[in-house]
């Protein structure tokens, strides 16, 4: 069970040693990067390459550690036996499976994604310490352990919002996603745009890197947003010599829309303009 990248994803050879360093050990493979660098899909594309089904746990700021394991729904229950419910005998009925419990007990071994962990409690993480590690846990009301027959393979990410606990750290293998150099970018272009005009990529990544290497720029554009503006080049019959011959006293790209995020970006760029202007 070997992963080498998919027809729709490029992974580089580092990433390809990460994964297969943690599907070997078996250990919880930790990928952070900046957003839009392709942490999340790189679970779709694992199950997809080793043929395995997928369970995505997506984190919320909200989310605690127990709903991965089960929740017990003791309201539902009492209010069953205010009216009679024969349910009410069985307190499995009101148990729920949580997303590491079908992970655990899936018929055929799964890619389990917990996605963004860095969203959830400080804790959250060292809560799942245990249930990572011994991929087992116990529920309490029901007096039974739930045991994976076989490891899962688990895939978290993490956009370092949260600085996570050591204890938890050195149960994970770790991998940061670079950012995409330029010939690394071309290749991902080619799989998204297979025959797009070249001259048009070649001005468009160097607008692009152009605009990431701005100092000051306080969202950098990602991949994906890089591929949303060429989806809209290619959308609006953008000219080419609006990118080729680009007017420095109008520093913000076309459609600047999809690569810059935030109101003081924008106004980063136009304060590059004005002074482009008033340098003549």
């Amino acid at each position: 069970m070997r992963f080498e990248g998919t027809r729709n994803y490029v992974a580089t050879d580092d990433l390809k040693v990460a994964v297969n360093a943690a599907v070997l050990l078996r250990r919880p493979l930790l990928v952070k990067g900046e957003p839009g660098t392709g942490k999340t899909v790189l679970a779709h594309e694992i199950a997809k390459a080793v043929g395995a089904p997928l369970i995505e746990w997506n984190v919320k700021s909200t989310t605690k550690a127990q709903q991965g394991l089960y929740e017990y729904d003791a309201v539902a229950r009492l209010r069953d036996g205010q009216l009679g419910d024969e349910r009410v005998h069985d307190i499995r009925n009101y148990i729920k499976k949580g997303k590491l419990w079908e992970a655990f007990t899936a018929p055929e071994l799964p890619v389990l994604l917990i996605d963004e962990i860095d969203k959830a409690d400080i804790e959250f993480p060292n809560d799942l310490l245990q249930e990572l590690d011994r991929m087992s846990f116990d529920v309490y009301e029901t007096q039974e352990r739930i045991t994976a027959a076989e490891r899962p393979i688990v895939v978290i990410t993490s956009n370092n919002e949260k600085e996570l606990p050591d204890a938890f750290l050195r149960r994970c293998f770790f991998h940061y996603i670079k950012f995409p150099d330029r010939d690394t970018m071309q290749a991902i272009i080619d799989v998204h745009f297979p025959g797009i005009q070249r001259t048009l990529i070649a001005k468009a990544l160097e607008v692009f890197y152009e605009v990431r290497d701005v100092p000051g720029l306080k969202k950098k554009p990602s991949t994906s947003e890089l591929l949303d503006w060429l989806k809209l080049l290619l959308n609006e019959d953008m000219p080419l010599d609006v990118l080729q011959n680009r007017d420095p006293t109008k520093a913000i790209p076309p459609l600047h829309g999809a690569l810059l995020k935030n109101e003081q970006d924008i106004m980063l760029f136009e304060r590059l303009a004005f002074m482009a202007r008033r340098n003549g």
